[in-house]
């Protein structure tokens, strides 16, 4: 079984979600699927999807919505061709009155003719055009989970879900903060601008060496803690709310979409980052 994709061979999002369906490949997403849409994944029963849906609509730079199938269709047929939410990302959280219980490959088992699933952008879209502009990622060239971490951003409730803005972490040369703003802000299906650099104490986190989920990611002298909205608030959310199931992607294991990237979506207004006064040069 193939763990790891090498640079020189590169694979079109089908054939990605094809290797994983057939089991083929089980490890994380970062640096696959170039110019196309990742996203985080969150599925429920259709009673608990209206509540979820105004959770996402109240809180859109953690859980930027960009595709809902329809009540008991597993295909997601808005994001691609032959998209199956219960074969196409490579790892499951399964939680079950909103503890984690399992970590499942297939959902085949698990589906019900009453279920929703939902789509959010996923940061690991604008990845590629990081390293494009020459702005090392760790987590990539490590082959490693990017660290995330409960913040204490609260969220906007909504029904059942509520709690903290889960954030992702990428350490930046200080000499490049201006330019990782301006990139990430031109994808605002993928959370955008950062939400906040410097002191990561400033938002909650005590220690950045010790992740909530993923791999611990060093942050020499030269740089800077950037913290993004990460599409993993929902599982924070779900354990709030306790439903008696509700399914995720595992951290760092997206769904792999047909749709191109949002690079080309105009942005009407600049993002304002939290604590937009902290940066560090």
């Amino acid at each position: 079984m193939q763990d790891n994709f090498s640079d020189s061979l590169p694979l079109a999002a089908e054939d990605v979600r094809q290797l994983i369906r057939a089991g083929g490949y089980t490890s994380h997403t970062a640096g696959l699927g170039k110019g196309k849409l990742q996203a985080n994944i969150a599925i429920m029963p259709e009673r608990h999807a209206l509540d979820f849906m105004r959770f996402c609509q109240r809180n859109p730079k953690p859980c930027p919505l960009v595709g809902v199938s329809d009540t008991g269709n597993p295909q997601m047929f808005t994001l691609g061709q032959d998209i199956d939410i219960r074969t196409d990302v490579p790892a499951y959280y399964v939680y079950r009155n909103g503890v984690l219980s399992e970590t499942v490959t297939d959902l085949k088992h698990l589906w019900r003719s009453d279920m929703v699933a939902f789509a959010l952008g996923c940061s690991f879209t604008f990845e590629h055009a990081l390293q494009a502009a020459g702005i090392p990622l760790w987590h990539i060239d490590k082959d490693k989970t990017v660290p995330m971490f409960r913040s204490n951003i609260e969220t906007v409730p909504a029904g059942p879900f509520r709690g903290p803005m889960v954030v992702s972490m990428r350490a930046v040369n200080k000499d490049r903060i201006d330019d990782v703003v301006e990139i990430s802000r031109r994808f605002p299906l993928a959370h955008g601008a950062p939400v906040h650099w410097g002191d990561p104490a400033d938002i909650g986190i005590r220690d950045v060496a010790r992740p909530d989920w993923g791999d611990a990611s060093p942050v020499d002298d030269n740089q800077t803690a950037v913290f993004w909205a990460c599409g993993v608030t929902p599982q924070a959310a779900i354990e709030q709310a306790g439903l008696p199931i509700c399914i995720t992607h595992k951290p760092g294991y997206m769904l792999i979409t047909d749709v191109d990237d949002s690079a080309e979506i105009p942005v009407l207004a600049p993002e304002q980052p939290r604590n937009p006064t902290r940066r560090m040069t």
